[in-house]
């Protein structure tokens, strides 16, 4: 039986993208954006749990996120968790509803959220690039056990490669998109 599996890198490559797109949703831009508050879990009925799912989050204005808190005695928690969060966001309590203006960065924070954003792209480039190694080593198996030939390796090998450079791209190109939405 053939290791190589064609379909199963283009998963992992795949997934390695969208993890960086989850990663890159959550640094915060000038703008509002309801992922920011995706890490955020809080203390509630004897557990963590995602703020999402005690509370809905919308954006009301462009620099403001709103928090409605569905139970009253979660309010508190869901504060603490917030301000706890190293967002730098700092809610305004109202009620159930938590209002959180999102301040202006200063150029130093946005160099910063830039620098991570780069580690987040060269984690998924090294996540794509271990896939890469292990389609290749599947490869060299299959073809050691006479499982396919060495023209069929090389074949499958130029596939393995494309397949790599494309992902790269579109790694480099969503890092590249979020370095410039937050250096504005």
């Amino acid at each position: 039986m053939a290791k190589y599996d064609k379909a199963d890198l283009e998963r992992r490559m795949h997934g390695a993208v969208e993890s960086l797109k989850h990663d890159l949703a959550g640094l915060r831009t000038g703008r509002a954006n309801a992922a920011l508050l995706d890490p955020v879990t809080v203390e509630v009925y004897g557990s963590q749990m995602p703020l999402n799912q005690i509370a809905s989050i919308s954006v009301p204005e462009p620099r403001m996120l709103s928090v409605q808190v569905w139970d009253k005695a979660n309010v508190g928690p869901v504060d603490k968790a917030i301000r706890s969060a190293g967002l730098g966001l700092n809610p305004i309590v109202d009620g159930q509803m938590l209002r959180l203006p999102i301040p202006e960065m200063t150029q130093e924070r946005r160099k910063e959220l830039s620098k991570l954003a780069g580690q987040y792209a060269e984690k998924a480039r090294v996540a794509v690039r271990n896939v890469r190694r292990d389609g290749m080593d599947n490869l060299k198996q299959d073809e050691n056990k006479k499982e396919i030939s060495e023209d069929e390796r090389k074949r499958h090998e130029t596939e393995v490669q494309k397949l790599t450079d494309a992902t790269i791209a579109e790694i480099d190109a969503a890092a590249t998109a979020k370095e410039k939405e937050i250096l504005g």
